[in-house]
């Protein structure tokens, strides 16, 4: 990732004080291009890295400027090892354990003791309970066709059950309430769409590379797909009170208490066959209010449980 490699960068040159460009390319296995586009980046960042001509020639900082303490000062490393801990599990095979070694590399023993000491005090994982090898390897998988520009093919069941080839321009690899998502341009479809690895299966990198389209939106385009009007439904729920703890799990603290201590719900969710199975899963604990159309299918689908175990 350019982040990992910026960061890097920027710690070797606080080591040494000059720095081939072409050994650097060889380190992070890019070209040299890619090196000095990333020395401009550190550039308009604030610190003035500078290529030095000659026999003893080399990038490095330039000479007279003294790096802040608030560039990294031991709680923004504390914080950075605490993100690259999370990373390093979730997503194995990366460059993030080795990049928390070249932080261990630049500070003395006692500084990496207080710097480990204030990571611990916040601990993040992401990836959910037990062992999932098959999703861990299609993150790696999508990870490497990303960095490489390059075509991904699967076939695809979506929320329906219905199984379609697709070949997608990998733009993005997102871990969203413990899922992995793939966003990228779909042929297909012949637009952006979010894909759940795992419902993926027969994934494979292409040869093939692609040139990046404009990404609609800003930041995170996929929540305001989620958003759209003509995706949501007004949903009322009424849970029984003993369901508390996990209301507040799913829908946080903003409900109401009715007379008989029972706990309403308002809350807008796209109505597909996930928000079927979600208010299933809670049993005879929860009624559907409102849309009558959703409690007719609830009815519906309930009844076919009942019959298969007849």
């Amino acid at each position: 990732m350019k982040l990992d490699r910026l960061v890097s960068i920027l710690v070797m040159l606080l080591r040494k004080e000059r720095v081939q460009a072409k050994e650097l390319a060889q380190m992070f296995e890019v070209s040299v291009r890619t090196i000095l586009r990333d020395v401009e980046a550190i550039n308009l960042a604030g610190i003035p890295v500078v290529t030095y001509q000659g026999a003893n020639g080399g990038i490095g900082i330039a000479e007279g400027y003294r790096l802040d303490k608030s560039v990294l000062t031991q709680d923004d490393m504390a914080e950075i090892i605490t993100s690259l801990r999370g990373l390093a599990k979730t997503l194995p095979d990366s460059r993030h354990e080795v990049l928390m070694e070249k932080f261990k590399n630049i500070l003395s023993p006692s500084q990496l003791e207080n710097v480990y000491s204030k990571a611990n005090r916040l601990i993040i994982d992401h990836s959910p309970w037990g062992e999932d090898a098959s999703t861990k390897a299609k993150a790696v998988l999508i990870h490497k066709a990303i960095e490489d520009s390059k075509e991904v093919s699967f076939t695809y069941t979506d929320t329906n059950g219905e199984k379609t080839a697709r070949i997608v321009e990998p733009y993005s690899l997102l871990l969203k309430a413990q899922k992995w998502y793939l966003y990228g341009w779909c042929q297909l479809r012949q637009d952006f769409r979010l894909f759940k690895l795992s419902r993926m299966s027969e994934l494979a990198i292409s040869d093939t590379n692609f040139v990046k389209r404009e990404v609609p939106g800003e930041g995170f385009p996929w929540e305001s797909q989620w958003q759209k009007p003509d995706n949501l439904v007004s949903l009322q729920l009424i849970f029984e009170k003993e369901m508390e703890s996990i209301v507040i799990d799913w829908f946080g603290s903003d409900f109401q208490y009715g007379e008989d201590g029972r706990i309403l719900v308002n809350v807008f969710m796209p109505e597909n066959n996930w928000l079927y199975g979600l208010i299933l899963s809670f049993g005879d604990q929860v009624e559907v209010i409102s849309p009558p159309h959703m409690r007719t299918i609830i009815k519906e689908i309930s009844q076919k449980i009942y019959i298969k175990y007849l």
